[in-house]
């Protein structure tokens, strides 16, 4: 049975970042046996409107995609297309769904991808995960402002859900749960400073995903002025007595928070490690 809640960021309005009509590489699509339950519903389906928040939400703008997801928790992303001139799109689907990956360079596997369903001039090719779609691209022919065949819709579930090498690969740092589950991005993720911004020697720990998230900072060198964190790093004290343990892990390190969530703990294989809480999300731009 298919399914996916919404959740997390959108796609639409991406900037075009290149050309399509390019070689198509030999992995992109593969062959295969066809999906147990391929999806069934109409490849037509245009995008949602939404009203209230300034954007939509991923289910609510990535049309069909969406629907021929398979996600064990909620859509991650997903979008329509912009338009494109006559020399972006492709001669044939899997050029189009080239387009897709060379016009607007997502995070998604670039490769494994089967045709799951074909409707008149459109095509659902879909990348799965033991069985089950975590990806979606529905490519259409000739469409208002997008010549040729390209992208009309896409949709991902969370980079917890792709294959454990690919994710890593793209800097994910994917928790598990005390039974061993992967736990989503929108829940628990980590990542290293960006290197841009020389910030390599901090790590950020963020919980939760939207107005209510929280962010930790690993901050051993002191890059961040004393006023953007609730707090001072501290890497080597105490557990305290009333921190909990949440269960979630990564590596050697078991995350604990304290009982207001002004800290949060690690715990690893040297000892604990105190990491406030920012005032503020930290971004590198």
């Amino acid at each position: 049975m298919r399914k996916g809640i919404v959740a997390g960021a959108v796609l639409t309005g991406l900037a075009l970042a290149g050309c399509g009509g390019a070689d198509v590489r030999d992995d992109l699509v593969v062959t295969g046996t066809p999906p147990a339950t391929p999806y069934a519903g109409p490849l037509h389906l245009p995008s949602e409107k939404h009203s209230g928040a300034d954007e939509p939400e991923p289910g609510e703008a990535s049309g069909a995609a969406g629907k021929a997801l398979e996600c064990d928790g909620a859509i991650f992303s997903g979008g329509g297309s912009d338009r494109w001139s006559k020399r972006d799109g492709g001669s044939t689907p899997e050029e189009g769904l080239n387009a897709y990956f060379d016009i607007y360079q997502p995070e998604e596997p670039d490769y494994g991808y089967r045709v799951e369903r074909r409707e008149g001039d459109r095509v659902l090719f879909s990348f799965d995960v033991k069985g089950r779609t975590k990806v979606a691209v529905v490519v259409a022919r000739d469409q208002p402002h997008r010549p040729g065949w390209g992208p009309e819709t896409s949709a991902s579930c969370d980079p917890s859900e792709w294959p454990a090498s690919y994710a890593k690969s793209k800097g994910y740092e994917i928790w598990e749960d005390r039974k061993g589950h992967r736990v989503p991005t929108t829940k628990v993720s980590s990542s290293p400073g960006a290197e841009h911004c020389d910030w390599q020697s901090a790590h950020f720990l963020d919980l939760g995903s939207g107005p209510n998230s929280r962010q930790y900072v690993r901050d051993p060198q002191g890059l961040f002025e004393s006023e953007l964190l609730n707090g001072t790093y501290d890497a080597n004290t105490r557990m305290p007595a009333d921190a909990r343990d949440t269960g979630y892990h990564y590596r050697d390190w078991t995350l604990w928070l304290a009982a207001d969530k002004s800290t949060a703990y690690i715990r690893t294989s040297h000892g604990v490690e105190a990491w406030p809480a920012a005032a503020h999300p930290i971004g590198c731009d």
